[in-house]
């Protein structure tokens, strides 16, 4: 018996809807929990009141909400950017953290650091682009001159990430001031997220977002193949460097504030599937809602469970994510459908 359209479209809704109330749950919790609690009267109080008129009001503006906010906007980035990518490249293993994007990023924000930039968000924002976009296109290009397999483009990523992290770390031995201003970056989280550091990246990530959800009849096209997005009348060359472009973009700009989180654009678009299907028009806003739910979850645990230390979260989500990415490399008969 198949499915009507209408009653499809419905179960989108409500599934939209469920994963809308759980993303924002969680960012009330992330606001109220922590070591200094807000309960909700106080919350109230220290939103009506505005900033600085009390020490509610400061953990708020000045604290609890930059946070949240930067949690939201970074599982966003980072699941869209995954789902961009593993559509573009026809490889479900594919993802920000595992084809050197975010290695890429890494290494921008590292050598802007040494240079003295690390004050200036913008420079930070555009240098984190600047190196995902030169990584995935390294990959790209390694992949087609070596046949572009599923697991080349997964080999090849790991190489390029092995290869851009070791100059990392090679920055920050040569270079100690640039090693205490990109610590945060190597490990992945939000404890010293500020609003000025985050604007720059926030400004770039929503644009990114709003942009890649217009072009969502261009994605399910070129997952179509080459040849049948050529017969159709696409520029696939083009199209498929803008789409990487707004991948690297997310994951670059996410990176400039949160630093090497691994995973989320690996593992959320496959739960977003599981809900919605792989059409773009549904999988990209349920990336973004689950996404940000996902991140937001865990910075709340990182946070909450061993305090009163706090976990980087990049440490829990690595936790996650490994066993998922080697669960996932088994249900695929470790490559041979590549």
């Amino acid at each position: 018996m198949k499915t009507s359209p209408i009653s499809s479209t419905r179960h989108d809704s409500r599934t939209f809807a469920l994963a809308g109330l759980i993303c924002l749950a969680a960012a009330l919790l992330s606001i109220c929990l922590g070591a200094a609690g807000l309960t909700l009267p106080e919350l109230w109080q220290a939103i009506v009141s505005g900033p600085g008129a009390g020490a509610a009001s400061r953990i708020l503006w000045y604290v609890r909400l930059p946070r949240t906010a930067a949690c939201l906007l970074a599982g966003a980035g980072l699941a869209v950017s995954g789902a961009i990518i593993q559509a573009v490249l026809a490889n479900p293993l594919a993802s920000p953290s595992i084809i050197g994007v975010n290695a890429g990023a890494g290494l921008a924000v590292s050598i802007c650091c040494a240079a003295g930039g690390a004050a200036a968000g913008w420079a930070v924002a555009g240098m984190a682009f600047g190196g995902g976009m030169a990584a995935v296109m390294i990959v790209v290009l390694v992949a087609r001159r070596t046949g572009a397999s599923r697991m080349t483009v997964v080999l090849g990523g790991v190489a390029v990430s092995t290869f851009l992290n070791a100059a990392t770390e090679a920055i920050a031995t040569l270079f100690p001031d640039a090693a205490l201003g990109s610590a945060d970056f190597r490990v992945g989280g939000f404890s010293s997220v500020s609003l000025n550091r985050l604007l720059p990246a926030a400004i770039l990530i929503l644009a990114a977002l709003a942009v890649s959800f217009t072009l969502c009849n261009e994605l399910d096209v070129l997952a179509l193949g080459e040849d049948t997005a050529r017969g159709l009348g696409m520029r696939v060359s083009a199209t498929r460097t803008l789409l990487l472009a707004i991948a690297a973009l997310l994951a670059g700009a996410t990176v400039s504030f949160a630093g090497v989180l691994g995973f989320v654009g690996l593992i959320v678009p496959h739960i977003a599937r599981k809900f919605v299907g792989s059409e773009s028009r549904s999988l990209l806003p349920m990336c973004a809602l689950c996404g940000a739910g996902l991140v937001t979850m865990c910075d709340l645990a990182a946070r909450l469970l061993f305090a009163p230390y706090e976990l980087p979260v990049g440490i829990l989500l690595s936790f996650i994510g490994g066993p998922f990415f080697i669960l996932l490399l088994a249900r695929r008969g470790g490559g041979r459908h590549a």
